[in-house]
């Protein structure tokens, strides 16, 4: 049997699954890049002209596109940065350390809040930080000045519900990284006289730096493109002060009938996630 053969009969197996894939994967993807040209619209005129980088002229002419931008960005460094990685190894290593009875009560609570779904979580959020909600209930009853907070902190009362609803995947991950960590090791540098401080940053830390950059990569990424959760909980406002990218997109393309304009917006959303993965995956390369 010919070499040309045999390589033709390898792709019999895949072939289903690679021609699913370019019919509703390449497919789509490719047609959504031609829209992003063309001035389409969901009303007026039937027919779409391409106007070529038109609508990303726009985009980064448009205040609103770069409020959008600069939201996103502290979005995504506060809730999955920060607060998600942040959180989420501090559990991990504090349920390491803990009573079984606690690892078990901890965990069933986080990861509660991982299952629900999107919609539901935006909603408890919403009546936990609304202006007759559970926060300012327990701030009045502690007689300490309570405030709107979806009105006059909006993005950080979005990023704190992405915490709490997020936090669990990063607990698991550093979980099992954790876990992989020779006690030995560890044991040795408390009897050499280390801090706790000190081993976290000196063994701990390099150990799981794999861990941490996937952890951060995955977080990110789907940070970035977070809507629901924003939209139940303030719509993008007050105003536009909690429009991050997502929730622009969905304005200008639903909304505003811009699919054009929406779709230019979405390839500009894809392309800082891009951004972000080779950061991180440069960053992993990177011998300890």
């Amino acid at each position: 049997m010919s070499s040309t053969r045999r390589g033709l009969l390898r792709w019999v197996p895949i072939a289903p699954a690679t021609l699913l894939l370019l019919l509703f994967l390449a497919g789509p993807i490719g047609y959504c890049v031609w829209i992003a040209f063309t001035d389409t619209q969901l009303t007026g005129a039937s027919g779409s002209d391409f106007v070529g980088l038109d609508n990303f002229r726009r985009a980064f002419a448009d205040a609103g596109f770069r409020n959008a931008v600069w939201l996103t960005l502290v979005f995504t460094f506060v809730s999955a940065i920060l607060g998600q990685n942040t959180l989420g190894l501090a559990l991990a290593g504090l349920m390491r350390a803990a009573s079984r009875p606690v690892r078990t009560l901890t965990g069933t609570l986080v990861i509660t809040a991982w299952v629900l779904p999107e919609i539901v979580a935006a909603f408890l959020l919403y009546t936990f930080f609304r202006r007759e909600g559970t926060l300012n209930a327990l701030l009045d009853w502690l007689h300490l000045p309570s405030q709107n907070w979806l009105f006059t902190l909006p993005i950080l009362a979005v990023s704190f519900a992405n915490v709490w609803r997020g936090t669990a995947f990063s607990m698991l991950i550093y979980s099992a990284a954790l876990a992989e960590i020779p006690r030995d090791i560890t044991e040795a540098a408390e009897v050499d006289g280390a801090s706790g401080a000190r081993r976290v940053w000196h063994i701990t830390l390099p150990m799981i730096r794999r861990s941490i950059g996937t952890n951060l990569m995955l977080n990110t990424l789907s940070t970035l493109s977070v809507f629901g959760l924003i939209w139940a909980m303030t719509r993008g406002g007050p105003g536009s002060r909690s429009q991050t990218l997502p929730v622009f997109m969905y304005d200008q393309a639903f909304q505003k009938s811009l699919i054009g304009y929406g779709t230019a917006v979405a390839l500009l959303l894809l392309l800082v996630g891009s951004l972000f993965s080779v950061v991180y995956l440069r960053l992993m390369r990177v011998e300890v």
